[in-house]
């Protein structure tokens, strides 16, 4: 893990690309980026929902290509993530008992290869014209799970959760200083718009880093970014397969919280419908 001991900060990486049909092609992708961000500086790194498998339209096909949360792709990530020494954090087709849906989960590995912590998306993408409950399986509503890095908290949410801000604030609530989002934010009329006002939205009112990692064109919008707990917009991809770095400090947040205490001040907390 690499720090800058003159700051007591740290680089974190969002990539994106445009995951396909081919498994072998995806991790060979998330490898070329993954080495790239590491060679910049980036001690994490956060890829897009679906990495591992993506067609346009949900149906049979990603179903089959659903696997063991403990299967290849995982197994080729935390390989790689031991490999570099670096956490890697990636979207995946999970299968699930039940057979006809599959769990669209987010797995994070540290840089011992080790899983230190999974998310399987609560919020499916029922709208806009999509369906995605009709072949995905709700995650259920447990504890978010967060893990340690770089003397920050981190946890994990998925692209359509990010219009529910009380997903972000019970990961805040579980102790969370750093929110990543990998995601495939369909392209669409002012979509590009709602995904930049939302991420920041979320850094600013839980005071919190967040780092968005989307799928590049056609079909995601791209953009992939990271902010402080100020709002501020301190890394950006366009349209391309890239990655963006961002330097992150604990002492960033703390020093944001103590001039806007919004979550010391607030009245109420999240509580499951």
């Amino acid at each position: 893990m690499t720090a800058n001991p003159a700051s007591g900060s740290i680089a974190i990486a969002v990539a994106q690309f445009a995951p396909g049909t081919s498994k072998s092609g995806n991790l060979e992708t998330i490898r070329l980026l993954a080495k790239t961000a590491i060679d910049r500086g980036a001690s994490l790194v956060v890829f897009p929902e679906y990495s591992s498998f993506f067609v346009p339209e949900l149906g049979p096909e990603t179903v089959a290509a659903a696997e063991p949360i403990d299967g290849p792709f995982s197994k080729a990530l935390g390989e790689l993530a031991k490999e570099l020494g670096s956490h890697i954090v990636a979207g995946m087709l999970e299968s699930t008992s039940e057979g006809k849906r599959f769990s669209n989960t987010l797995v994070a590995f540290d840089g011992s290869g080790s899983l230190v912590a999974k998310y399987r998306k609560i919020h499916l993408y029922d709208a806009f014209g999509q369906k995605e409950s009709d072949w995905v399986e709700p995650g259920p509503i447990v504890a978010p799970e967060v893990f340690e890095f770089g003397g920050l908290r981190v946890g994990l949410q998925t692209c359509y959760d990010l219009r529910f801000p009380e997903i972000t604030r019970r990961i805040v609530d579980a102790g969370a200083d750093l929110v990543l989002l990998p995601s495939e934010w369909v392209r669409g009329p002012l979509k590009e718009a709602h995904w930049r006002t939302l991420v920041t939205a979320r850094a600013i009112e839980n005071t919190v880093y967040v780092a968005a990692a989307d799928q590049a064109p056609p079909i995601g919008a791209g953009n992939s970014m990271i902010v402080d707990p100020m709002g501020v917009e301190l890394a950006t991809i366009g349209e391309s397969t890239d990655v963006a770095l961002a330097w992150i400090s604990s002492a960033r947040v703390n020093a944001v919280r103590s001039v806007n205490p919004a979550l010391e001040l607030r009245r109420f907390k999240v509580e499951p419908r």
